[in-house]
């Protein structure tokens, strides 16, 4: 037996959508749905939940770039105390390799550092290279990542003052096939419509935001199963955005706010079309950490019932990332609630207990 012990949870357990149990045991840190012959060394009652997922969040990273481990740390255990448990960093100059020493900390699924055209991104985040360039550095991160790397796949261009799409299909195409050959995924920050058919092309497996998807693309997404994770708490910042930006790139403002008063309409469509939709909230660069339970009610407001939008947040999302939800023998990664999150979403903005590792720490 090691220091984590036995602990008995009871009450209501959300193995599933459906799947409702009465109680589970954690045992040396692992799930076990049958009774231990030791006595737990502590009980906890409410509603579980599988730790909340965040699928795309950037933990050592700021505004200005790459942050100390004293920060990190801070950005994880805030992450941590909303219930996120499994984190998918989706691009940080960082090296938080150390985090996975850590067992009080969220785990974390990374995408290795952004990828991104010369001058073409928020300064001192990605590495910042030319197309010719792009297959060498995507098999790079591929291998320096869990599984994933993230592009920068459209971003202002100051001489047009507009969105334009960062690569050429012929770049993407070869760079998206070196990923998959080292047995990586790749996702695209995106916000224009422009970025996504050469990308959709290439074999793009996940674009972040995906606020310029339109009517005649959601088919070939929902088609070939690419997914998005919307962000919407962060596209909700895009008219003070546009406001900073007004005197100086008027269209890219104006484009800017034709996104943002769309956002509802596009997740709906693309969510109704068997696009598959995930939670993340894109905290670490200028919004702050912990706002998963506001992600999630976010999707509400796009059309997702609370019972889809609380899987984008936990089941549906655990399968899609290849990590184990509440199973017989997985690590004891947990949350519990004092009421049903899925009659009201608001309750995962107060967690009860949390349980990592088979220790409880909030």
């Amino acid at each position: 037996m090691t220091d984590r012990g036995v602990l008995h949870i009871r009450g209501r357990v959300l193995v599933g959508p459906e799947d409702v149990r009465d109680e589970l045991w954690s045992v040396d840190g692992r799930v076990t749905f049958e009774r231990p012959a030791a006595e737990p060394d502590a009980v906890l009652t409410g509603w579980a939940l599988p730790g909340l997922v965040d699928a795309h969040c950037h933990v050592g990273l700021d505004a200005h770039g790459a942050v100390d481990r004293s920060t990190s740390e801070k950005q994880a255990l805030t992450d941590r105390d909303a219930g996120t448990l499994l984190i998918r960093d989706a691009g940080s100059a960082a090296d938080t390799r150390w985090i996975d020493d850590r067992e009080d900390l969220p785990k974390i699924i990374r995408a290795g550092r952004h990828i991104a055209r010369t001058r073409r991104y928020i300064r001192n985040y990605a590495h910042e290279i030319e197309p010719g360039d792009l297959a060498a550095y995507v098999a790079a991160e591929a291998r320096r990542g869990d599984g994933w790397v993230k592009l920068v796949g459209d971003w202002i261009d100051r001489e047009a003052g507009d969105l334009k799409a960062c690569w050429p299909g012929d770049a993407l195409a070869g760079a998206i096939a070196a990923a998959h050959a080292e047995g990586a995924r790749v996702t695209a920050h995106c916000f224009a419509t422009e970025s996504l058919p050469d990308l959709l092309a290439a074999g793009i497996d996940c674009v972040e935001h995906a606020t310029g998807l339109t009517e005649d693309l959601i088919p070939a997404f929902a088609e070939r199963g690419v997914a998005i994770v919307p962000t919407l708490v962060n596209i909700a910042t895009f008219p003070k955005l546009a406001d900073g930006g007004e005197a100086k790139f008027p269209a890219w403002s104006a484009h800017m706010r034709r996104l943002h008063a769309r956002r509802y309409d596009t997740v709906a469509a693309a969510h109704d079309a068997g696009v598959p939709v995930y939670v993340g909230t894109d905290a670490g660069g200028s919004l702050a950490h912990g706002l998963v339970a506001e992600e999630a009610i976010e999707l509400t407001k796009a059309g997702l019932t609370p019972l889809q939008a609380l899987s984008a947040a936990s089941w549906s999302a655990r399968s899609w990332l290849g990590r184990p939800g509440l199973d017989e023998g997985a690590p004891a990664d947990l949350v519990l609630y004092p009421e049903d999150p899925r009659a009201d979403l608001r309750v995962l903005a107060t967690p009860a207990h949390i349980v990592l590792n088979g220790r409880v720490v909030g």
